[in-house]
Order: C-alpha cells, then sequence, then structure tokens
C-alpha cells in the first residue's frame, strides 16, 4: 500500500549530480567513506520523510516519487532543477571588493562558501582585487539522481516519536529514552546534551512534531536527571579501599 500525505517514513538514499557522476549526500556511513565525504560530526542514519509535509521534507520531485512506493521499495529518482534545487539565477551571481571580505580574504579561495551581507555564498572566482560569490544553491540548475531504500513506514505512537527523537537528538539512538502512557508521553533527555547549545529549541520542535503527527497525546514531559560527580567519585574510592588483597599462594 502506498502512503499517505503526512506519512513518516525512514529511507536510506545516496544522492549524486547526472552530468558528473558527483556523490554529495547519503545516508550511509559506508557510502560516505567510500565517496570521501564523511564528517564526523554527522549521525548517519535513515533518513526521516513526512510525506507531502514540511516538516521533514525532501526535495519536491523525490517526495512525489516516494509518494508511489511502498516499504521494501529499491528505486532511482531523477530530480531536475525545477523540482530540486531550482534554476540558476544569473542575478545571485555578484563581483565584490576583495577587501570586503576583511580578515578572511588572504583565506578564503575558489569553491569556499562563506557569509556575507547575511547571506551565505560560493565563491566563484578571485583575482585584480576582487572576488565573485554565487549566491546560488551550490547544486542550482543540476539534475539529481537519488538510489533509495523505503525502509520502515512509522505507524505506532512509539515508532513515530522514537523516530522525530532519534531525528532531533545529536546522541546515540540506544542513549534516547521514552515511555508513553495513556496520553502522556516522557523522554529522558540524554545527560551528555543537557548543557549542549539549542537545547530549549530541540525541545521546542520535538513537542510540536509530536502533538502534528500524534495527536492523541495531551502532555509531553522532558525528564531532566543530574548526578552528583563527588559522590559517584567517593563511592569508586570507597569500593577500591576495601577490595580484599589478592590471595598469595
Amino acid at each position: 500500500m502506498t502512503f499517505d500525505k503526512g506519512s513518516l517514513i525512514l529511507i536510506d538514499y545516496v544522492a549524486k549530480v547526472k552530468d558528473t557522476e558527483e556523490v554529495f549526500d547519503t545516508t550511509l556511513e559506508e557510502e560516505a567513506k567510500k565517496y570521501s565525504i564523511h564528517e564526523t560530526d554527522v549521525k548517519y542514519q535513515p533518513k526521516l520523510v513526512s510525506i507531502g509535509e514540511v516538516s521533514y521534507p525532501v526535495l519536491k520531485g523525490l517526495d512525489e516519487a516516494l509518494t508511489k512506493t511502498t516499504v521494501g521499495d529499491k528505486l532511482t529518482v531523477e530530480v531536475t532543477p525545477d523540482k530540486g534545487f531550482g534554476e540558476r539565477d544569473s542575478t545571485k551571481v555578484r563581483m565584490i571588493p576583495i577587501r570586503k571580505l576583511g580578515e578572511d580574504a588572504e583565506k578564503v579561495s575558489v569553491g569556499d562558501t562563506i557569509e556575507i551581507d547575511n547571506k551565505r555564498g560560493m565563491i566563484r572566482f578571485i583575482g585584480s582585487g576582487r572576488v565573485q560569490i554565487d549566491y546560488n544553491h551550490r547544486y542550482a540548475g543540476k539534475t539529481i539522481i537519488y538510489d533509495v531504500n523505503v525502509i520502515k513506514s512509522l505507524d505506532s505512537e512509539n515508532d513515530k516519536i522514537e523516530g522525530i527523537l532519534q531525528n532531533r537528538l545529536p546522541v546515540e539512538n540506544s542513549k534516547i529514552e521514552l515511555s508513553i502512557k495513556e496520553k502522556e508521553a516522557n523522554i529522558t533527555v540524554p545527560e551528555e546534551i543537557l548543557r549542549a547549545d539549542g537545547l530549549q529549541i530541540m525541545k521546542h520542535f520535538i513537542q510540536l512534531d509530536v502533538f502534528k503527527f500524534v495527536p492523541s497525546l495531551e502532555t509531553v514531559n522532558f525528564i531532566e536527571s543530574y548526578k552528583n560527580k563527588q559522590t559517584q567519585i567517593k563511592k569508586t574510592e570507597t569500593k577500591e579501599e576495601k577490595a580484599p588483597e589478592p590471595k598469595t599462594v
């Protein structure tokens, strides 16, 4: 059975530029290493997608293809610019004095992505005291090929919330604790991210998503526990002091 609008699903994919065969994105760590695009701070796992929704979107062309699939399907999807990263816009390419880059002027090179005037762009040319910055998306005007594997449909309350948490929280999935009782979800925040920047924003979007995709719930509780490190150290020291001496033979 194909997916309805709003369905939450998990997919694995490898994405590449059609005309150059450049692989630039994947959910698979082995593939990322194979094509030298591996990043140590990226959480490699199946991507959470909300069909036809903006909560967990993919490119329009890929989204349309996924509506016609079911769990277990493997497919290759060709996404043209009009349903992908858009067509190139020549008005988004600017030439500016290199001195405007300030201290970074001597550090940048062609191909670097920088932020200037509150916009991110790629450096296309440097010379004669000027730098050309392209504010188009890196893959604007390109046809993208996705090799996709539809892994799972998240249908139960537990699966949906776990999928949301695994997507939103930057920790190993095994460290995420969730319990659902009647109309209440209890989420234990992993200790290692209790002081993380943006934790409150993460929690805000998590509760928004949970109520959107599991509307039967009435309450979401975030449980934060702090352990007394000094007490734990003392307990360890006491155990070491009481440890019996090895017997001599």
